[in-house]
């Protein structure tokens, strides 16, 4: 059974521990859930392992500072960090716009936090307590560690560090690192001195004891001169390998901000003492009253497997925080904690998913990677697989076998995201038959995000020919098995080299579909990101090549429109845009246009009703449900090549995938 203390949050829990004051205090922008989802108690957990005391400050009052002095001064210091989530995405959608919600906090209600939280948390920490070191951590510091993008002011801002006026930055997925810095404390280190710690990023004024380091170019320089901020990106995102990666420096007036390179990575050993630390697995008892904390359903009944990803999709960051080098557990720790959910109230006998970032990813790309890292000049999976690449699911396969017979598991589920493009190159076909037979809750969610190859290749995918391949394997599977299950298409508007063109070529292959997306998701350039460079500079930065990018609200809303034709309330803006593109050819009563015309008042019309006779289709095709926050994007396969198989839109309360809403994110 599971430990059932949470960690103190008032003086009341002190008194009861007996600690007269806590080595450290961490302050967050998420509410308290004690769950190896959460990157607050995954830190706090990891720090009362190692014998440190350890206090939670959850969602403070940032509009003074008693809520800061709740638990004292702590002995070394703070640990701030936003939540899961950057507290600018938490709080606006793509097109800028305030979110009503926060899957976050109690109820799912706004407003808990601050805009540029650490920001604002580093500040009343300091006024609470003028000399204590504040440390910065999570998704929010560890993206914005460089001079970066910033979409919601549109300027480039420094790198947190400086604006928070934090004493140390630690980017990354941070238990090694805290661990490091927390001892350096203990031994009575002042936190000045602590230069040497990877995975962290401090100020100096004074680099003369630097060697073989990377300087890229100066906040001032790539605040101003576009070309020189894509050049800083790529210097950047070359030494994120813990094996490879160098020193990196940028200049910040007279002063040097100076990231470490990444922290090794935790074994296998090391994976599984995290997560099997002892979390009471839900939210503080606090916020009961308020119907409890939303983000927790989600992931009550998942189990992360593994952390990093080497699919390098452009428009995500999680490779700039979490690495390209895949980091597991042990079946023997999956296993276990599995038989501890069968274990909980709630549980129905459903585990929801087995998986990480990206589900089938269980181990490292290559054999090369163990002993020299990840290549500088190369992707693993894009344009192509890397022939070094080891495509192999048995092992994947073999936990999930081991899972599903566990006592009182009546299911299995994956709905962390499969890689079709690497299921569809694996030769044994047994993964691929035991996914369809036993892992579907009925609807598989892949993300293709466009069949444009000029898009796709902007957004690091593969072809549309090898997602076509998928959805004729994904159809003739099914057909074997006698299951009829659908695939959830997402699809991804106004990305960087995506224009109107483009789009209507999207929105015939979705017409050809006789499907309708009931979610869509616009661009949202976010710092750490690929795509976020290009959409700022309008260049790759990898190729040098000048990229198109919508930044026009009016052509984002035809974009998105496009996806969704089929939705009388978008016939003015979608004619709009064929027009726009010369496309009237797509105007008519035959089957290829996207829309009548003469615009209808009712959902009666042939446009607006799905094939009838197709099995592509959508439940809920006059739904204008759009969200920001869906997953990716997906497509569908070439009718010439594969059969149709069902289509079906996620449905309107899903979050799943959400990329930067979703704590199965591990964001921290």
């Amino acid at each position: 059974m599971v430990n059932k203390q949470f960690l103190p949050i008032c003086m009341n829990d002190l008194k009861e521990r007996n600690i007269s004051q806590l080595d450290f205090i961490i302050i967050t922008g998420d509410a308290y859930i004690d769950h190896p989802s959460f990157g607050s108690a995954i830190i706090g957990r990891t720090l009362e392992r190692e014998g440190f005391t350890v206090g939670i400050i959850a969602q403070p009052d940032w509009e003074g500072i008693e809520d800061f002095r709740k638990l004292g001064m702590p002995k070394f210091a703070f640990i701030i960090n936003s939540g899961n989530i950057d507290s600018m995405v938490n709080h606006y959608t793509a097109a800028k716009k305030k979110r009503h919600t926060d899957l976050y906090s109690p109820g799912g209600e706004s407003g808990h936090r601050p805009d540029r939280a650490v920001i604002v948390y580093c500040n009343r920490a300091r006024e609470a307590f003028k000399n204590v070191p504040i440390v910065i951590g999570g998704i929010e510091a560890s993206l914005r560690r460089f001079a970066h993008y910033d979409y919601w002011s549109n300027k480039v801002r420094r790198s947190l560090l400086i604006d928070a006026k934090a004493d140390l930055l630690l980017y990354g997925m941070g238990e090694k690192t805290i661990v490091e810095m927390a001892n350096l404390f203990k031994y009575g280190m002042s936190i000045e001195k602590m230069t040497s710690i990877r995975g962290s990023v401090y100020a100096t004024k004074d680099i003369s004891d630097l060697k073989d380091y990377v300087e890229v170019p100066s906040f001032e320089t790539v605040s101003t001169d576009k070309l020189a901020y894509a050049e800083s990106y790529k210097l950047q995102s070359l030494e994120q390998d813990d094996i490879r990666g160098k020193t990196v420096v940028q200049k910040h007036n007279d002063r040097y901000v100076v990231q470490n390179a990444p922290q090794i990575s935790l074994t296998q050993a090391e994976m599984d003492i995290t997560y099997g630390l002892p979390y009471t697995r839900t939210y503080h008892p606090i916020y009961e009253a308020k119907g409890g904390i939303p983000a927790i359903k989600e992931v009550e009944f998942s189990i992360t497997s593994h952390r990093g990803c080497f699919g390098s999709c452009s428009f995500c960051a999680l490779t700039f925080h979490q690495g390209r080098v895949i980091q597991n557990r042990s079946q023997k720790s999956i296993i276990d904690e599995a038989t501890v959910l069968t274990t909980l109230k709630n549980f129905k006998g459903y585990i929801h998913d087995i998986g990480g970032p990206t589900a089938n990813f269980r181990h490292r790309a290559c054999k090369i990677q163990e002993k020299v890292g990840v290549c500088r000049d190369k992707q693993c999976m894009f344009p192509t697989p890397c022939k070094n690449l080891i495509i192999d699911h048995t092992e994947y396969l073999d936990l999930l076998r081991k899972v599903r017979v566990i006592p009182n598991i009546k299911k299995v589920f994956i709905r962390s995201g499969i890689r079709y493009d690497y299921l569809i190159y694996d030769k044994n076909t047994d993964f691929f038959e035991e996914l369809c037979e036993h892992h579907i809750s009925g609807q598989l969610k892949v993300a293709p995000e466009h069949i444009s190859d000029k898009v796709l290749d902007q957004m690091g995918k593969s072809k549309q020919e090898v997602f076509d391949r998928f959805v004729k394997k994904y159809t003739e599977t099914n057909k074997k098995l006698d299951k009829d299950q659908f695939l959830v298409p997402y699809f991804m508007s106004s990305h960087p080299g995506c224009d109107l063109a483009e789009s209507i070529k999207l929105s015939e292959y979705i017409n050809e579909m006789g499907y309708t997306p009931e979610q869509v998701q616009d661009f949202y350039p976010t710092p750490g990101s690929l795509s976020t460079t290009i959409f700022y500079t309008g260049i790759n930065p990898f190729t040098n090549e000048k990229v198109y990018v919508p930044t026009e609200q009016k052509e984002k809303n035809m974009q998105r429109a496009l996806m969704q034709f089929k939705n009388p309330e978008n016939y003015s803006i979608v004619r709009e845009a064929l027009v726009k593109a010369h496309r009237e050819d797509l105007i008519g009563s035959d089957k290829k246009s996207l829309i009548p015309s003469r615009p209808s008042k009712a959902n009666n019309h042939p446009k607006y009703q799905g094939k009838k006779h197709s099995k592509f289709r959508s439940p809920n095709a006059e739904s204008n449900h759009v969200s920001e926050t869906a997953p990716r994007t997906f497509t569908k396969p070439s009718l010439k090549e594969a059969s149709k198989p069902d289509f079906k839109t996620t449905p309107k309360h899903s979050t799943k995938r959400a990329s930067n809403l979703s704590p199965r994110k591990r964001q921290r």
